[in-house]
C-alpha cells in the first residue's frame, strides 16, 4: 500500500504526456475492485465451462452492446486481456504461421505486434512492410498499393502507435480487395477519438478491428476485437480456447462502465479537446524550432525530432522527468539512432485533457518543455519549472482522486 500511495502522489503532482496513458474514472476503478475478480468463467455468455456465471453473462452482454453502439460493429469479443494478445488472436483467427502480412515499419510509426522481428508477430508470420513518405512523414497510399501488388499479402494491417495523421481506411480496403487480402485495423491509440466521432471509423470497411480499452477510451487495461459477423466464430475461437482461458471478470465490468461513459455527450467533447490540445502543442513546438514528424497532428499525439536541440529521445525523457513531465522516447522515420536512445520523443494529450487542461494550459506546458530542454544543465531552472508544473497539476486534479 505504501508504494500505491506514492504512485497516487506522483500522478497527482506530475504530468502525463505519454500518448498511451490516461486516467480511468472513479467508477471504472471501483468496477475493477469488486468481487467479480473471484469468478472463473471460461467460455462465452450462455456457454460457460463453469457454473454460477449468470451475472457474469449479464456483465459481458452489457459491455458488448455498449461497444456495438460506440463503433457500429457487427460482432465484438470483449474478452482479450490486452492489446498484443488481441492482435495475436486476430492473426491466429485469419492466418496460418508463415503466411505473409503487410504492416507499417516500427520506426515509421507501427507497433511491435505489427511484424517486428523481435516480436511473436515477426517470428510466426512473414511480415513485409510499407513506410511513410520520407519527405512528408505521411502514408503514401500509392506506395502501399505498390508494395501490396508486389508482395500479395494474405492480410494488410493499418492503425499505428506513433502516427499522427488521419487514415484512409477505405483506400486500404480497396487495395486489400485488389490483392485478395484480409484487412486488420489496430486502433488501440485512437479508439476513443473514433468513438467520440472525431476520427474516421474503420469498422464499416475492415474485416477485423482490435483496440485496447485504456488509452483514449479511458477504460481499464484490456482489449477487444470487432469483426464482421461472418468472422465471428473464428475470432471467438481464436480468443478462447485458442489464446487464453477465462477472462478477467472485474475488468469486463470496468470495460462496460467505460463504454457507458464513452456514450455520453461529454465524452465527445473530451475527444475533440484532446485533438485541439495536441494541435496547439504541435504548433508551439514548431514555434520553438522543433521538427514534428508529418508537420503536425490530426489526433492525440505527435513525434518530435530533438535534433535541433542537440539531444536524443532518451536524454529528453530523462530531462523532462526531472521537472515532473512523463514522456516516451520514439524513433523517427529512418532513424539514424538506436531504439533505446532514438532521435525523437512522442508526446500525447489524452491524460492532461482528462484533467481539464485546455489550450491556455497547453501553451504553458509546451513552454516548460522547451525551457527544460534548453536549460537542461541548470538545476535551479529545472527545479523552478518542476514547482510550476506541480502547481498546475494540483489545480487540475486527476479524475479518480
Amino acid at each position: 500500500m505504501k508504494a500505491i500511495r506514492k504512485e497516487i502522489l506522483r500522478q497527482t503532482e506530475e504530468m502525463e504526456l505519454i500518448a498511451s496513458e490516461n486516467y480511468a474514472s472513479k467508477a471504472v476503478l471501483e468496477a475493477m475492485s469488486t468481487v467479480l475478480t473471484n469468478k472463473y468463467s471460461e467460455g462465452y455468455s450462455g456457454h460457460r465451462y463453469y457454473g454460477g456465471n449468470q451475472i457474469i453473462d449479464e456483465v459481458d452482454n452489457i459491455a458488448i452492446e455498449r461497444a456495438k453502439k460506440l463503433f457500429g460493429a457487427e460482432h465484438i469479443n470483449v474478452q482479450p486481456l490486452s492489446g498484443s494478445p488481441a492482435n495475436a488472436a486476430v492473426y491466429f483467427a485469419f492466418l496460418k504461421p508463415g503466411e505473409k502480412v503487410l504492416g507499417l515499419r516500427l520506426d515509421h510509426g507501427g507497433h511491435l505486434s505489427h511484424g517486428h522481428p523481435v516480436n511473436f508477430s515477426g517470428m510466426l508470420y512473414n511480415f513485409v512492410q510499407y513506410e511513410v513518405n520520407p519527405e512528408t512523414g505521411r502514408l503514401d497510399m500509392d506506395q502501399v498499393r505498390e508494395v501490396a501488388l508486389r508482395e500479395k499479402p494474405k492480410m494488410i494491417v493499418a492503425g499505428y502507435s506513433a502516427y499522427s495523421r488521419e487514415i484512409d481506411w477505405k483506400k486500404f480496403k480497396d487495395i486489400a480487395d485488389e490483392v485478395g487480402a484480409f484487412t486488420f485495423a489496430d486502433v488501440a491509440h485512437t479508439a476513443g477519438l473514433i468513438a467520440g466521432g472525431h476520427m474516421n471509423n474503420p469498422v464499416p470497411f475492415f474485416d477485423v478491428v482490435s483496440t485496447t480499452t485504456h488509452k483514449t477510451l479511458r477504460g481499464p487495461r484490456g482489449a477487444m476485437i470487432m469483426c464482421k459477423e461472418q468472422f465471428a466464430k473464428q475470432v471467438d475461437r481464436a480468443v478462447f480456447p485458442g489464446m487464453q482461458g477465462g477472462p478477467h471478470d472485474h475488468i469486463q465490468a470496468a470495460k462496460a462502465v467505460a463504454f457507458g461513459e464513452a456514450l455520453q455527450p461529454d465524452f465527445k467533447e473530451y475527444a475533440g479537446q484532446v485533438i485541439k490540445n495536441a494541435q496547439v502543442m504541435a504548433e508551439e513546438f514548431k514555434k520553438c524550432g522543433y521538427t514534428i514528424v508529418s508537420g503536425g497532428t490530426d489526433n492525440h499525439l505527435m513525434v518530435v525530432d530533438m535534433a535541433s536541440k542537440n539531444l536524443r529521445g532518451k536524454d529528453a525523457e530523462i530531462v523532462l522527468e526531472k521537472v515532473g513531465i512523463s514522456v516516451s522516447r520514439s524513433t523517427i522515420p529512418n532513424d539514424p539512432n538506436p531504439p533505446m536512445n532514438p532521435s525523437g520523443v512522442r508526446f500525447g494529450t489524452p491524460a492532461i485533457t482528462s484533467r481539464g487542461m485546455k489550450e491556455k494550459e497547453i501553451i504553458k506546458v509546451a513552454t516548460w518543455i522547451n525551457a527544460a530542454i534548453e536549460h537542461r544543465d541548470e538545476p535551479d531552472v529545472l527545479e523552478q519549472i518542476r514547482k510550476e508544473v506541480r502547481e498546475m497539476c494540483l489545480a487540475f486534479p486527476i479524475p479518480s482522486v
